[in-house]
């Protein structure tokens, strides 16, 4: 079991285990929601996207959109 403490600002770390296994890296996006009185957190990775493409018939077009923008976001927060 991995454990953290949440700080007076509400952060916690994610243990390096989990951080590992997950993919996830600074700079890394996050999507909480609450379930059943639990927290569950997801990374919003390449991976996660490309679950969802075709879904909407566009043949990944959709996916390849998003992740175009957040290259972008990436670029105009280095700056």
């Amino acid at each position: 079991m991995e454990t953290s403490v949440v700080t007076i600002k509400g952060q916690v770390v994610i243990p390096k285990k989990i951080r590992f296994a997950l993919h996830i890296k600074k700079g890394t996006q996050v999507h909480f929601q609450a379930r059943n009185g639990e927290i569950v957190l997801k990374p919003l990775t390449p991976e996660y996207f490309e679950k969802f493409a075709g879904i909407l018939g566009s043949g990944g077009k959709a996916t390849k959109s998003l992740l175009g923008e957040r290259a972008n976001d990436r670029k105009r927060e280095a700056y």
